[in-house]
């Protein structure tokens, strides 16, 4: 998976280097000199690709546990489509950081960047809104079959509410568009798989915890 963090990582700098390259053409066909904005390193832009990077990840993580303790194929293949789907966001996150020339950790607090970097230190590894805790993962990984999928649906549905709120602010905050839309596009999709969770739970006889 770290090849693949990489290999992702290297292709959103070029992606990105190219899209700063054409628009450095005059209407006329002719070379402007343009100097390309870089965020700063505790602007929003940074700590949401920093932050987001570390709320992914640990999706990517619950939907591989769960993968393994259930052969239900509805909440394998749920379970599935986040893992890809974040792991590749990820490294798109990082491919931006990299390129930008900033750090990937920061000495101030998590969320700092929207304002909310004086909110209580997290709780056992919930270091974020939505974030399960390491008992949390714990649990998951002790469960199998119908248990391990209720309990996968409600860590994910807040798991998703926490990483709508944190896309939400880059759409406020960010000033990079590329970043502004893909945080727009995870509102969209996490909202989506919410609701598609909901139903999930509903057949299980379960509902989230919050």
């Amino acid at each position: 998976m770290r090849r693949g963090y990489v290999g992702l990582a290297a292709g959103a700098a070029v992606l990105a280097v190219v899209a700063a390259g054409a628009g450095g053409y005059a209407a006329g066909g002719e070379r402007e000199s343009v100097a390309v904005r870089v965020p700063g390193a505790e602007s929003a832009d940074a700590g949401f690709a920093r932050d987001m990077a570390v709320h992914h990840q640990q999706a990517v993580e619950m939907s591989y546990l769960v993968r393994d303790r259930t052969g239900d194929e509805e909440v394998r293949r749920l379970a599935y489509d986040i893992a890809q789907t974040q792991a590749n966001q990820r490294g798109m996150l990082l491919g931006w950081l990299d390129l930008w020339g900033l750090p990937k950790v920061s000495a101030e607090p998590p969320m700092t960047w929207m304002g909310m970097g004086d909110m209580p230190p997290g709780q056992d590894g919930a270091l974020m809104p939505g974030m399960a805790t390491n008992s949390d993962m714990r649990k998951l990984g002790s469960l199998k079959g119908r248990a391990a999928e209720v309990f996968y649906l409600q860590l994910m549905t807040e798991h998703h509410k926490g990483g709508v709120h944190m896309a939400e602010g880059c759409v406020a905050r960010c000033a990079a568009g590329p970043e502004q839309r893909l945080a727009r596009g995870m509102v969209d999709a996490q909202r989506s798989e919410i609701r598609l969770m909901a139903d999930m739970l509903k057949k299980r006889g379960a509902h989230a915890r919050s």
